[in-house]
């Protein structure tokens, strides 16, 4: 061994700050989360609705194919025959019982691709907890949107906005029978309170980034994305000066919101006294 060797040989340990080097300017994962949070995916699988059409009427016939389909035999549905001169949905029947059992569902969406109607989509909220069973079985009352369309917040759901918007997203991104010809076209219903729902892109790049959601994932979940999406001034050391200019207003804000917290804290002792 010559003189280089033994000195690359003693010195040998900075090696295993390489990785701690690299992510130094890299964006921070760590947020102060429930108050912050991360932006989700556009396509994010989480709990049901039960949409309606644009004149009120439910999309639900209750021909139950979402219990059939089900891996985990959580949906219970059943259906009865429409009222003739009060009908719920425009077919013969409608979904007289809907429930959902959430101490089962694994949130495959396998209940969304049977629907033929587009009845039952997913939302992007994922967040809730229960104190009792009870409360885990969600009925049709609590899964049909409201009249303004958007759905049923319940207590013990964390909603945050836009959670609501853009339901069934990864069903508005595939082609029928995988033809990337149709990628994009809207083959769906309006749904109340929404109208027709715009279509996501996928292998066709077809899509509209405003009405999806997709932009603000560009930018915060950016290595996600192919090399050819991704902005020249953002990749090599451009990118990394970016990206600590990024942690360094952020930290900013974080501080002004803890000495905002602090001062609110002190407020408040000082009123209890």
């Amino acid at each position: 061994m010559g003189l280089l060797d033994d000195i690359k040989s003693e010195f040998s340990f900075f090696g295993g700050f390489t990785l701690t080097a690299k992510h130094l300017t890299r964006p921070r994962v760590t947020r102060r989360y429930p108050e912050e949070k991360k932006p989700k995916q556009p396509r994010q699988h989480g709990r049901h609705v039960l949409n309606r059409y644009e004149d009120g009427m439910e999309k639900c016939i209750g021909c139950e194919l979402c219990a059939g389909v089900c891996p985990a035999d959580c949906i219970y549905v059943r259906g009865l025959d429409n009222p003739p001169d009060h009908p719920v949905s425009p077919g013969e029947r409608y979904g007289y019982v809907y429930e959902i059992n959430y101490l089962r569902c694994i949130h495959c969406d396998m209940c969304v691709e049977a629907c033929p109607t587009e009845a039952i989509t997913e939302s992007k909220m994922f967040e809730f907890s229960f104190t009792n069973r009870a409360d885990a079985i969600y009925t049709k009352a609590e899964l049909v949107v409201d009249d303004d369309g958007m759905p049923q917040k319940l207590p013990w759901e964390d909603w945050r906005p836009g959670e609501e918007t853009m339901t069934g997203g990864w069903m508005r991104a595939t082609a029928p029978a995988g033809n990337a010809d149709f990628e994009g076209e809207v083959q769906w219903s309006a749904d109340l309170g929404a109208g027709i729902r715009a279509s996501e892109g996928g292998q066709s790049g077809h899509g509209d980034d405003a009405a999806t959601g997709t932009k603000a994932l560009r930018d915060v979940l950016e290595s996600h994305l192919l090399t050819a999406e991704i902005p020249a001034e953002h990749k090599g050391m451009r990118g990394r000066i970016w990206r600590a200019k990024l942690n360094q207003e952020r930290h900013k804000r974080q501080l002004a919101s803890m000495k905002d917290r602090v001062a609110e804290m002190r407020a408040a002792k000082k009123a209890a006294k």
